[in-house]
């Protein structure tokens, strides 16, 4: 008995150590998109609290779109070597995996919003240019320079640039790829759909409603992430990775 005993506080102790390992463990937030399958272009989304070791539920299940490919492996707070495709620049996927929650952004100058916010303006960009120094960074082309925006086709005020296009009205970073790693795919944002259930390029897109309350609830200082997967990734990475 008293080896067992021992045996059960070995494991309690290795499940607690390796849930601190974790790049996410500070995060008291979390947003969680799941889909059917790698290839699929929709799916539901949930958010979840800290609660104690755990994660409760704050919100039913809300529909989304991804990319109109489905999803691939992304470079962000996790580390993966399995089997699935790896997002790479133009593919039509959203990237998978566990990311930080960074910069909301939208059309009017201020938005309530507890997460740090910035007001895009006409000459605002997310530069999706391979090749370029600021690949994957949103620029202000008054500032760095008309030169560094060619080639972009991410004006960050779509209502401007698109005829009106409202996609760009409120959203936030979703932050793969933050080291700019050439081809692994940029400028990837939680935004309005453009139509309901209508996929993205890569983003993962939603309802104003659902936005608005995200942006409600989200607060910086409580080091939200956004974790995108398969339904049958998420089952089999759960408990490693400490999902709700």
């Amino acid at each position: 008995m008293l080896r067992l005993f021992w045996l059960q506080v070995l494991i309690a102790f290795g499940a607690s150590v390796q849930a601190a390992d974790l790049p996410w463990a500070d995060a008291q937030q979390m947003v969680v998109v799941t889909t059917a399958g790698w290839d699929v272009d929709h799916g539901l989304m949930q958010t979840f609290e800290r609660d104690g070791a755990g994660w409760k539920a704050v919100s039913s299940r809300q529909p989304i779109t991804v990319g109109r490919s489905g999803s691939a492996w992304g470079l962000g707070l996790h580390s993966v070597a399995a089997p699935g495709p790896v997002k790479q620049e133009g593919d039509g996927r959203s990237p998978a995996g566990v990311f930080r929650i960074g910069l909301a952004f939208g059309y009017a100058p201020a938005e309530s919003t507890a997460l740090r916010y910035d007001g895009m303006t006409g000459s605002d960009y997310c530069i999706d240019v391979s090749g370029s120094s600021s690949y994957n960074r949103i620029v202000d082309a008054k500032v760095v320079g008309r030169s560094v925006i060619e080639g972009s086709t991410e004006p960050m005020r779509r209502d401007l640039h698109a005829n009106g296009d409202q996609r760009y009205k409120l959203g936030f970073v979703i932050e793969h790829n933050d080291r700019g790693v050439a081809a692994r795919g940029s400028c990837i944002f939680a935004h309005l759909w453009k139509q309901p259930g209508e996929p993205t390029a890569g983003c993962t897109a939603m309802s104003e409603n659902a936005m608005r309350d995200l942006f409600t609830w989200l607060r910086a200082d409580r080091q939200p992430v956004f974790v995108l997967l398969p339904q049958a990734e998420y089952e089999k990475l759960k408990e490693n990775w400490r999902l709700p």
